[in-house]
């Protein structure tokens, strides 16, 4: 797929809105919340105009009981596609618009999800760092295929440093 890297849309919060609305009419009470992740729920942050979204559900295994019917409605079923316990699916073919990430309630990829996109939140000049370096890595690369992986070292590192503001941030609470 090639690289579509944007500057930030207002747009993106309400097209995940949406999307989880559509998304309750299809598993109602299996979705235990949903959280917008990833680059297009960082303010500022330059991004390929997919919306990451979490589903956590109560049960892994009932999600693939969904996969016919998500599949009718446009959906990619990916399986786990590189990560044990997630059920991802994706939307919109060569134009995606949403990769739909559905972990068990206990998997620990949602905290690191979760605390990576908190740390951006909070951390202005990171996101204008990470920024950047997509953008260079935008300009060498047109293929996802090699766009992702040329990410990974970086964004390591960077959740690195996320655990640390979290583990941090937790620290201060429990003495406060």
């Amino acid at each position: 797929m090639k690289v579509r890297l944007t500057e930030f849309n207002q747009n993106w919060a309400q097209m995940y809105k949406n999307e989880v609305q559509f998304l309750k009419t299809i598993f109602g009470d299996e979705i235990i919340r949903f959280e917008h992740f990833g680059s297009t729920s960082v303010c500022g942050m330059k991004a390929k105009p997919v919306i990451d979204m979490m589903c956590i559900v109560k049960d892994i295994e009932k999600v693939d009981k969904f996969n016919e019917k998500m599949y009718n409605l446009g959906y990619d079923i990916a399986g786990e596609w590189g990560i044990t316990g997630r059920r991802l699916f994706q939307k919109g073919g060569e134009k995606r618009t949403h990769h739909i990430h559905f972990y068990q309630f206990d998997n620990p990829e949602i905290e690191r999800h979760l605390i990576f996109r908190d740390y951006l939140r909070s951390h202005p000049e990171e996101v204008t760092r990470y920024s950047s370096f997509k953008e260079k890595l935008a300009k060498r690369f047109d293929n996802t295929s090699e766009y992702s992986p040329a990410k990974e070292t970086f964004v390591k590192e960077m959740e690195k440093q996320a655990i640390l503001w979290f583990a941090e941030n937790q620290k201060k609470l429990f003495l406060d």
